[in-house]
């Protein structure tokens, strides 16, 4: 048997001296592979007697011991050196403007959230936000919409089972609208109560002007003495404000929602061609938006006093939105991931929407 004391000095001086991870690893072949050192005087074991083999197998696991926790210590060392190292040579200088050509863009629903939450803060709305995934109560049942609702049948809406329940009126859903955040602030907050909730909604649907994930903002307005005249006053300043038009025609026609009485679609006026949609003057109509006064059933539900509080609420697609102020002629391909098509329809990042700096002017489209 060697000197194993001498062969593990010789080993340990070897890690010590390595300077790169490969080498590291030619030390570790040479002692512990298949034909390295420490394996070879393994081997030797079985020509020894039952008491030199128990001495010295008990010698050369410490050896091997010693020797792979050298070589692990060597090697954490060495990798942080080789990314340090890497790091260095790879250096970005991050002042330097980036090319036009490698500059990111702005997908125009993250542009529209911006516009929209500019104009409504500027009038003193907060923003709140919900879970997606709803219990009934808070999706339908507390907005007033009965159990024999269209919208609440499964080619609508998207069930999600209960593990603690087999009944179905105790089932989950991805929710069908932003108005479950409605309900969940009056719960924990008191009037006055000044509100958007921008947020992600999903339904059964997809077509070129529906998908099943799209995105939605509500508003709600609770205080004493509101009345309908304050909503067409708030809807009437945010259109001409995202529009970003002086004057912009808009009609109120008698709708119908489970959770507003009464309740009103908004159409603002445009000019409508063969291969063009003009917002503003013009001799059309087009929907942009439902809204109406708060049920008191909502409000109950929500644990207001109808007697005491009412408000409005409205709704509008931001996806719709982009595609009515930016010229977007097919919804689907929000969700494509083309860079091209985010090339074209795409905005200049840290560019925000404000009041003060400009909505879609500042920074301005890539188109």
């Amino acid at each position: 048997m060697e000197n194993t004391e001498a062969i593990k000095t010789e080993l340990l001086a070897e890690i010590a001296k390595a300077e790169t991870s490969k080498a590291l690893e030619e030390i570790r072949v040479s002692a512990l592979g298949k034909k390295g050192k420490i394996t070879e005087l393994m081997k030797g074991l079985g020509a020894l007697s039952a008491e030199e083999k128990k001495e010295a197998g008990k010698t050369l696991n410490v050896l091997k011991n010693d020797v792979e926790k050298a070589l692990e210590e060597k090697k954490v060392s060495l990798e942080v050196a080789e990314m340090k190292q890497k790091l260095e040579a790879e250096r970005v200088d991050v002042t330097l403007p980036i090319r036009p050509e490698k500059q990111g863009r702005i997908h125009p629903v993250s542009q529209i959230y911006e516009e929209v939450v500019a104009i409504f803060g500027q009038m003193g709305f907060e923003v709140a936000e919900g879970p997606d995934i709803e219990d009934q109560f808070h999706n339908f049942n507390a907005l007033n919409t009965p159990a024999n609702h269209p919208a609440r049948q499964m080619q609508d809406t998207f069930y999600i089972p209960n593990p603690d329940s087999t009944d179905f009126d105790d089932s989950y859903v991805v929710r069908t609208q932003t108005s479950s955040v409605q309900i969940r602030t009056m719960e924990a907050q008191r009037p006055p109560i000044r509100i958007i909730a921008p947020g992600r909604t999903y339904r059964s649907d997809y077509d070129a002007t529906h998908t099943p994930m799209f995105h939605q903002v509500e508003g709600l307005v609770i205080d004493k003495n509101i009345t309908m005249a304050h909503l067409k006053g708030c809807l009437y300043d945010f259109v001409k404000a995202f529009f970003e038009l002086d004057e912009l025609p808009v009609r109120y026609r008698p709708s119908y929602f489970p959770f507003t009485e009464p309740s009103a679609e908004m159409d603002i006026g445009c000019k409508k061609t063969k291969t063009e949609l003009k917002i503003g003057a013009g001799d059309s109509w087009l929907e942009i938006l439902g809204c109406g006064m708060v049920h008191p059933n909502v409000l109950r539900a929500g644990g207001i006093d109808p007697d005491e509080y009412q408000g409005f609420a409205f709704g509008v697609g931001m996806d719709r939105l982009a595609m009515l102020k930016y010229g977007i002629p097919d919804l689907r391909m929000f969700f494509d991931s083309d860079i091209r098509w985010l090339k074209h329809y795409g905005f200049v990042p840290l560019d925000h929407a404000s009041m003060t700096g400009g909505l879609s002017n500042n920074g301005g489209s890539a188109r």
